[in-house]
């Protein structure tokens, strides 16, 4: 294959997250290049981009033939064009398979030998999101005014997407309402070269399980046009001076209020955003409606969640995540204290406390941490404590020593200083949620060489119809010892008592050193047989000359050995 020329292929498999590998018969033979957005079973025109080291990158021209399973007809109409969805017209199950080979082949052979779970379904298939950022502009230069979601690709094109597939239901209804209202009132959109114009963003959250729904309309707080300004500017700018007066905000929430939905509004807000990044923030608020926080419900506790706060996009899905992260940390035992590292507003932390003595969270985002406490005191929680600021520096300052650890890092996974910080620990297991599993894939490098080993796995499906998913990780240092046990067994240790041969030295001091964290010799071992009555063979672990001083075994010891023999079934 050569750069600039056209080919078409099959796609014989996508990798991670959206990498199309497509097989090409040329003159040489068959080659492979890879596509992106190019889905599996698709037969496709691609012109090829850059060709290095002997492989070929493309850029997707059309969709020749569509894979034998794709439903178009039932897709969402925003198919190829929106940035959203990557496998819409795909059936769920497909996706989902696709998905899995995907992990499975970036984690290779760091799971080999793990438990594994498969790739949990997210309950809800469609209609799942329950936040939208929806961005307001035009779908042509010069265009109407649109409010949606960026082509895919694209910086200042924006769709409409008030059908959207994924989204809320109520969303598309708000949405719709909101586009017409300003347009009518001829309210320009915000010019994000130009910096002139009003209308920024809709924000819209609402709660699965208690139906509350939060909406924030982002705008520039007024752009006065100047009268010398020439040339192209002057032609793409609004005349005049353009404000949002209290009547029409008023008039636009009472018209939100009357629309029918099956959810109901929690809080309506205007933002002030003056800030010259195409980002969501908040310079200053007004409360239309209600307040600016509602409520969602997860495994039995509340959560209260304001405009920016991080929460899960995916209410139930989340549900079978943090369900999944609780089953890994039981199967260890939980007990002590547990460190939950990058933990956003605490819910992991929170679904753990009842189990553990502590939970400390570290989280670099103060907003997220002050709800986090917050949440903490709506569920009555003591032993939760959460900490603003940077794991790799908070660490430095922490005087508590963690008995579990949980990482649930941003994409890009986590800083190698700050993965050393934590391996070096040296706790005995960890979980790893990763939203992102190259980021995860790269990680293991370092967290295998610290001596961990995934012990057991799986993946939620967040985000159907994307291309992402999350994955769950249980690493443990002691994998081997709860999988096999080595025993070196010497001959005269073949004549053993009854009791002798329901454990050996090596069985019982492994059983005492994973509960309780603590080595005990065979001396040790064989003097608490001795108070039990489990008399040793002839000379075993006797002093080697009678001025010899052997030491006693220490309290807490004979307590763990004691413990492991009565596991054992030995006393």
């Amino acid at each position: 294959m050569k750069k600039g020329q056209e080919y078409t292929g099959k796609v014989i498999r996508m990798d991670f997250p959206n990498k199309g590998i497509v097989e090409v018969q040329t003159d040489e033979g068959t080659e492979n290049a890879m596509v992106k957005n190019a889905l599996p079973g698709q037969t496709v025109r691609f012109g090829v981009s850059k060709r290095r080291g002997g492989k070929a990158e493309g850029r997707l021209k059309e969709v020749v033939e569509h894979a034998p399973c794709e439903d178009i007809a039932n897709a969402c109409p925003h198919m190829g064009a929106c940035g959203g969805c990557l496998y819409q017209g795909f059936p769920y199950e497909e996706t989902l398979k696709v998905k899995e080979g995907q992990i499975k082949r970036l984690l290779g052979d760091y799971t080999e030998g793990a438990a594994y779970d498969g790739i949990i379904a997210s309950p809800l298939e469609d209609g799942y999101r329950n936040k939208m950022e929806y961005t307001f502009g035009d779908e042509i230069k010069d265009g109407p005014m649109t409010l949606g979601l960026h082509k895919r690709g694209s910086f200042y094109d924006i769709l409409n997407v008030g059908d959207c597939h994924i989204a809320e239901p109520d969303f598309g209804k708000i949405l719709d309402y909101t586009r017409q209202f300003f347009t009518e009132r001829n309210i320009p959109y915000y010019h994000r070269m130009l910096h002139t114009g009003i209308l920024r963003h809709l924000l819209v959250r609402k709660a699965i399980k208690t139906g509350e729904i939060l909406v924030a309309l982002v705008a520039a707080s007024g752009t006065v046009i100047p009268e010398n300004m020439t040339g192209k500017e002057s032609e793409a700018a609004p005349a005049g001076t353009c404000t949002l007066t209290d009547a029409m905000l008023k008039e636009w929430c009472d018209g939100l209020r009357a629309l029918s939905l099956t959810g109901s509004f929690a809080g309506i807000l205007h933002i002030v955003n003056d800030n010259f990044a195409d980002a969501v923030k908040c310079d200053r608020m007004e409360i239309l409606y209600g307040q600016d926080v509602f409520m969602e419900e997860l495994l039995g506790l509340r959560f209260r969640v304001s405009t920016f706060s991080f929460f899960q996009t995916n209410s139930l899905g989340a549900e079978k995540l943090y369900s999944l992260v609780r089953d890994y940390l039981m199967q260890e035992g939980v007990k002590g204290t547990v460190f939950d590292l990058y933990s956003g507003t605490g819910t992991i932390a929170q679904l753990l406390s009842p189990a553990a003595e502590q939970v400390i969270g570290v989280e670099i985002v103060e907003e997220a941490v002050e709800a986090a406490k917050e949440n903490a005191a709506l569920n009555g929680l003591t032993n939760c404590s959460f900490i603003a600021g940077d794991v790799l520096k908070v660490l430095d300052d922490v005087t508590e020593k963690p008995d579990y650890i949980i990482l649930d890092p941003p994409r890009d996974g986590i800083n190698p200083k700050a993965l050393k910080k934590i391996l070096d620990y040296g706790v005995d297991s960890l979980v790893y949620i990763s939203c992102k599993p190259t980021s995860l894939a790269r990680d293991m490098e370092a967290i295998s060489a610290a001596g961990y080993h995934i012990i057991r796995w799986g993946m939620v499906d967040m985000f159907p119809y994307t291309g992402n998913v999350e994955t769950v990780a249980l690493l443990s240092k002691l994998s081997e010892a709860k999988h096999h046990i080595e025993v070196k067994v010497d001959m005269d240790e073949l004549d053993l008592t009854s009791a002798e041969a329901k454990a050996t030295y090596k069985e019982i001091q492994d059983w005492v050193q994973e509960k309780y964290g603590v080595h005990v010799t065979n001396l040790n071992i064989a003097q608490v047989k001795q108070i039990h009555g489990i008399i040793e063979r002839e000379n075993y672990n006797k002093p080697k000359s009678p001025d010899s001083r052997q030491p006693g075994c220490p309290e807490e010891k004979v307590k763990a050995i004691e413990d492991a023999m009565r596991h054992f079934q030995m006393i």
